[in-house]
Order: structure tokens, then C-alpha cells, then sequence
């Protein structure tokens, strides 16, 4: 899995129990019993009342139990085998439930497609029916089957999960938007992974702080010691605060403080509870590869024990 998917799914896993208030969770989906069949994740609906007055599409899963999700995202091929496969994988979800049940299971798995438009191929093979700004029904369906342009959604916190699959100047304008409304983890990973233009990258670099990646962590360095040298009153503040003596020890400790924020949010968001020895382990974690791998259990683990493992 690519580094730009992963940070999407993260960024499902994350933000969508929060921009729904919990009504609504995001599930990574094992591998369905059917050789290299495996679908991007599901949407699973915990409270249908909760998504009722959040912006399209989000109203639409309210009837269901969980919707298949399929991200195509900036750069990805939207071609007729893609949404093929996509169906396949639906099905296949379909027999799944049904095999889980008994008696056995008689709905229609929902399918939304993610993509950053709406190709024109599909226009000339399926009955597209707007409903909402970058939502569309496609038909003739005997299931939910939703196409999400995410090129013509509007900039909405709720949103966000979304949002991530943009590609060109809607992009940029996300990138631009979101920026200062998520924390600075995030939009590092967002700049680093996203295909944004050159001129919106820089533009975040520079605003916002360091990066793991040493290419864009000199960058920064380098645009830092120039405007220290072009605003020595800043320096002088700086100094003043002893900033300049303990900077490397303040960086380390800030992104332990950060890692550890960013563990205790995705454990709130999935409902994993955290005992006291648990939460005592992770003050006590000085290593940032550890709090980094407890984070990316912690978005599938069933358990916080089993995400601090």
C-alpha cells in the first residue's frame, strides 16, 4: 500500500468519527475469501440519526448498516476495469454477509466510489443523477450505488474524508483551506504525500513546521535561519525564552508530545478505553517509532491493550 492510499485511509479512519460526531466509523476490510479481492474499507454506520444533518453524502448510508467504500484517488486509473473490480468487490462483500448470518442475510451492500471526478466514460454507460454537489446516483442499480466527485465538493469540515481524494487546482484549494484547520502532523503528511502543485507546497512548507523527511526538514531549517537573520528582534524574543539553547531537546520532546496526542485520538475516536497502567505506559514512552507503531494499530486494534502490544 502507497504512502499517499495509506495516509487516505488513515485520514477515513481518523476524521470520519469526529466530523460525525461517532454517528458513523471507519472499518479497514480484511481481505474477502476470494483470491486478491479485497475492497478499501467500509463505512459502518453506529448511529443513522447522528448523519442526518451533515453535508452529502453522508445522509445517504442513514438506511444501512455499512456502505463499501472505493478510493481512487489523485493520479489513480478511473477506467471500466477499475469500477468492474469495484462491483466484484461488492459482491463479494454481499455473499460475505450473507455467509455470516443465519437465516442468511437479505439486503444490498451499498457501493460509494471516491474518485476526483466523474469520468466521461460514464456518462455514456450509466444514468448519472445529481442530488447533492458532487454526489451522484448511478444507475440503472438494484443496490445504493453513489459516484462522489470530490473535485466538486464544497470545503466542509465533515467533509474531509473526502475531500483527500481531490487532485489539480481543487487540490490546491483543499490543501490551501484545510491547512490551517488540522494540526500540523497532519498537514505535514498531507504535503508530503498528496500530488499538490509545486507553488501550494512550498506555500505550506513554509508556514507550517518540521517533517521526519530530512529533504523538506532542511528546508525548513534553511528558511528558518533566514528569517532569524532578517528579524533580529524575533531572535532577541527568542533568546530571551532560551529557545535557541534548548531547540533540539524541545523539538524531540514536541514530537513525543504530538505522537502521543495523536495515539490518544484515534484511541478516543474508535471508542478504546484506556486503563490507567495503559495511560502511564504511554507518558512513559520516550521512543517516537514506538508511539508511531501504537498509532497505526491503534486504527484497526479491537482492543487499546492490543494497540499499545
Amino acid at each position: 500500500m502507497g504512502k499517499l492510499d495509506r495516509f487516505a485511509k488513515e485520514t477515513f479512519a481518523e476524521e470520519t468519527s469526529r466530523v460525525t460526531g461517532g454517528a458513523a466509523a471507519w472499518e479497514d476490510a480484511p481481505e474477502v475469501r476470494l483470491e486478491r479481492v479485497q475492497a478499501d474499507g467500509y463505512l459502518r454506520v453506529l448511529r443513522p440519526e447522528g448523519l442526518a444533518l451533515l453535508a452529502a453524502p453522508w445522509p445517504e448510508v442513514r438506511a444501512h448498516e455499512e456502505a463499501l467504500v472505493e478510493l481512487k484517488l489523485a493520479g489513480d486509473h478511473v477506467d471500466v476495469r477499475e469500477v468492474k473490480r469495484a462491483l466484484l468487490r461488492r459482491q463479494a462483500r454481499e455473499v460475505e454477509r450473507v455467509e455470516e448470518r443465519e437465516p442468511p442475510w437479505m439486503g444490498e451492500e451499498p457501493l460509494w466510489f471516491v474518485a476526483p471526478h466523474v469520468p466521461s466514460w460514464l456518462h455514456g454507460v450509466r444514468a448519472l443523477e445529481p442530488f447533492a454537489p458532487g454526489c451522484y446516483r448511478v444507475g440503472p442499480s438494484a443496490f445504493q450505488f453513489l459516484w462522489i466527485a470530490a473535485n466538486e465538493l464544497p470545503l466542509r469540515d465533515e467533509l474531509v474524508p473526502f475531500l483527500v481524494a481531490r487532485s489539480g487546482r481543487a487540490l490546491d484549494e483543499f490543501a490551501r483551506w484545510v491547512a490551517p484547520r488540522r494540526e500540523v502532523e497532519w498537514v505535514l503528511s498531507m504535503v508530503q504525500y498528496m500530488p499538490m502543485s509545486a507553488w501550494t507546497r512550498e506555500d505550506l512548507k513554509r508556514r507550517f513546521g518540521r517533517s521526519d523527511d530530512p529533504e523538506i526538514e532542511a528546508r525548513r531549517q534553511e528558511i528558518l535561519q533566514t528569517l532569524l537573520a532578517d528579524s533580529p528582534e524575533v531572535k532577541e524574543q527568542l533568546i530571551k525564552q532560551g529557545v535557541e539553547k534548548g531547540i533540539e531537546q524541545g523539538q524531540q520532546q514536541g514530537r513525543l508530545t504530538e505522537a502521543r496526542a495523536a495515539l490518544r485520538r484515534v484511541l478516543a475516536r474508535r471508542g478504546l478505553a484506556l486503563s490507567a497502567a495503559l495511560e502511564a505506559q504511554i507518558d512513559g514512552c520516550s521512543e517516537l517509532a514506538t508511539l508511531e507503531r501504537w498509532h497505526d494499530q491503534a486504527v484497526t486494534a479491537a482492543s487499546a491493550q492490543e494497540a499499545l502490544a
